[in-house]
């Protein structure tokens, strides 16, 4: 050999001995040629260095291709081509090697077998792996460290926490590593932490992984105290953890502690302005979360496509139309629109807030949008009103080759609801499972008995509803039940109230229906059992609230409240608008009021509902000529819907209301809805 090559062959072996120096497919190529001129393939020590490369590389076909060209492989290259494998995950092919290596004259040792039982659970094949478990007692390595590890990780993946604990107890020796893992085993089955809390209280030399994980398990399970005392007494604090506490309160909704913690850490991160920002957005509350995020620009934490959707989801919850429109503005500048989430996610608040051409332009943007763009412009069609585009929609949907899924059905389902479109609604609900390969879900029942219901078909609704497949739920019931109250049918609401008692529901509104319907049929017997009942029970009707954004600002409001700054004014409005209504001969609906009381008591308690009380403050405090843009958190009543129709006409201004199951866009003295709903 000459000097030359002698040199190649030393620089090359001290290559293979830091495969992380090896960058690129081309340079593991050009070592491979070096091999094969100086006879290093035929060598254990290079070849299993060499896999070891490939394996960091991803390229184990080619580590298998120089493997089968080795005659005889040592026990070293067996066992790295497994672990390559296994890091790869491609837990198969290293069972099969596992296996051939099991004929062959070189045994499996205890550096076989961790990655070996590794694989077993990669394939969730519990069999084999306590087959591997007994051969290891045959072989005597069952207590080795590294394989007991593997075992311990193994049972606990199937939950098997007794046979995790009997290998860990009969190690006689535990590293930081088996204790973790014993943990962590413990973790992911207890829903009671007794157990694990003793075995953490046990532990010798808990890190902070250690600590972060019993604080964490805490916090899933509610323990939100017990994680803050954890916390207070770890030895040693990182962001991670910080984090972890700060995610627990946002969880929870302990809103005023989450700010209080959030704003004394002395380290954040991106995750945690992030966790407070959703921590608020779950909470209603906007203005803070926008307050929050503004905060974050001034310190130059750059927002993610996270904080993005988070925020846009918060718009569109509750029709924060103009500050949607700002967070497009800022992601345009910052282009983010790359991001197809942060896309479909703006298209879903201008959709939910009812601003139908911005989301179509969004769309008509998005190179290639996908089922769930798709779905969210459906879904925004349909509870606008606009039916028929939601049918067009469709159609184009699956001409473009677009799969629709459940929910694309479900949106077009909802839109057959909204127009009273019958024929197409049973025609798409008989096609679900012959022409897409759909199977109806209970989600899709409950709309079709929506649909028959609301078009008065309720012998029909009820016909559907027997003949489910699956127990019916509750949302099948009380979309019965609605109709009931619609088309004033008592005995079939009893029927339908009787079955939505029997599954146990504790939501108070179908309770509130069923009263109404007797307060309607005059039956105030029946209205004081039933309000007795929810007392009983502890239910409270749901509080009726509506929230309207001004200049940036969220403001909500709750039926006949004094609460705003400006309340005197919005009563006064209201006065205004009351006697408006007088001139063009309004009468309300005192149906709508559900308690046998005088006419004019009804007529006072009409008045003051609360998108009455939200409308009268945006005509006050907005422009004139702007839309006022309404969210409410129950379905708007009828008295309310008459009132809109004529403020818009009266004030000549569009008002938009969307209440808990669609919009409605009153201009001119008409509503979109065409007064079905």
């Amino acid at each position: 050999m000459t000097e030359v090559e002698t040199r190649r062959k030393q620089l090359v072996l001290s290559l293979l001995k830091t495969p992380q120096s090896i960058k690129c497919a081309n340079h593991l190529k050009s070592i491979h040629v070096i091999l094969l001129r100086t006879g290093l393939h035929h060598s254990s020590f290079a070849v299993g260095n060499f896999v070891s490369c490939c394996a960091n590389l991803g390229l184990m076909h080619y580590a298998a291709q120089l493997f089968d060209q080795m005659p005889e492989p040592n026990s070293f290259v067996w066992n790295t081509l497994i672990r390559g494998f296994q890091q790869n995950h491609q837990p198969k092919n290293a069972m099969d090697l596992f296996d051939r290596m099991r004929i062959e004259p070189v045994n499996p040792d205890c550096f076989t077998y961790p990655f070996v039982v590794r694989s077993c659970t990669e394939l969730m094949e519990h069999l084999r792996g306590v087959c591997i478990h007994g051969l290891l007692f045959k072989v005597g390595l069952e207590l080795d460290t590294f394989i007991g590890t593997s075992l311990i990780e193994f049972y606990g993946s199937f939950g098997d926490t007794k046979a995790a604990r009997r290998v860990f107890d009969e190690m006689p020796t535990k590293d930081k590593v088996a204790w973790t893992v014993m943990l962590s085993s413990c973790v992911n089955k207890a829903t009671d932490l007794t157990e694990t809390r003793k075995m953490f209280d046990r532990m010798p030399g808990k890190d902070l992984v250690v600590w972060n994980i019993i604080i964490f398990q805490y916090i899933k399970a509610g323990e939100i105290q017990n994680a803050k005392l954890l916390f207070n007494i770890a030895p040693v604090k990182d962001l991670l953890m910080y984090n972890t506490l700060l995610g627990g309160y946002a969880r929870h909704g302990e809103v005023d502690t989450m700010l209080d913690f959030f704003h004394n850490m002395p380290m954040k991160d991106l995750v945690s302005w992030n966790t407070t920002i959703s921590g608020l957005v779950r909470n209603n509350q906007i203005n803070k979360a926008m307050n929050h995020f503004h905060q974050m620009q001034n310190q130059n934490i750059h927002p993610n496509e996270i904080t993005l959707v988070t925020l846009l989801s918060a718009c569109a919850q509750v029709g924060a139309l103009d500050t949607g429109r700002w967070l497009h503005s800022y992601i345009n500048r910052n282009k983010y629109l790359s991001n197809l989430v942060v896309h479909t996610s703006l298209l879903d608040m201008y959709s939910k807030c009812g601003d139908l051409k911005s989301a179509q332009q969004v769309f008509d943007k998005m190179p290639n949008p996908d089922v769930v763009a798709w779905n969210a412009m459906i879904m925004g069609f349909s509870m606008n009103g606009e039916s028929k585009t939601t049918l067009q929609l469709f159609t184009r949907m699956k001409t473009e080759n677009v799969r629709p899924n459940e929910i694309t059905i479900l949106g077009v389902l909802c839109a057959c609801v909204h127009a009273g479109f019958v024929d197409q609604g049973r025609k798409l609900f008989t096609s679900m499972d012959q022409e897409l390969g759909i199977k109806p879900k209970i989600e899709h029942y409950g709309c079709m008995v929506d649909l028959l219901g609301k078009s008065g078909l309720l012998n029909e609704a009820y016909s559907l509803i027997k003949s489910m497949p699956m127990d019916p739920h509750v949302g099948a019931w009380g979309a019965l039940l609605g109709a009931c109250k619609l088309h004033k049918n008592v005995e079939l609401a009893e029927t339908a109230m009787a079955q939505i008692n029997n599954l146990e529901n504790e939501d108070g509104g179908y309770l509130t229906i069923m009263s109404n319907i007797y307060a309607n049929a005059k039956r105030w017997d029946d209205v004081c059992r039933v309000r007795d009942l929810m007392k009983e029970k502890g239910i409270g009707k749901l509080r009726g609230c509506s929230s309207i954004e001004v200049n940036g600002v969220i403001y909500e409001f709750g039926a006949g409240e004094k609460v705003h700054e400006r309340v005197e004014e919005i009563y006064a409005m209201i006065g205004e608008i009351s006697g408006g209504l007088g001139v063009v001969g309004h009468v309300g609906r005192r149906s709508e009021v559900f308690y046998d009381v005088e006419d004019e008591e009804k007529d006072e308690v009409l008045m003051y509902h609360s998108e009455k009380m939200a409308v009268a403050f945006g005509l006050i405090a907005m422009e004139k000529g702007s839309v006022i843009r309404v969210v409410k958190n129950l379905r708007i009543c009828g008295d309310c819907h008459d009132v809109m129709k004529v403020i818009s006409e009266m004030y000549e201004r569009e008002i938009v209301v969307r209440d808990r199951s669609r919009f409605h866009h009153f201009k001119n003295g008409c509503c979109s809805c065409g007064d079905y709903w």
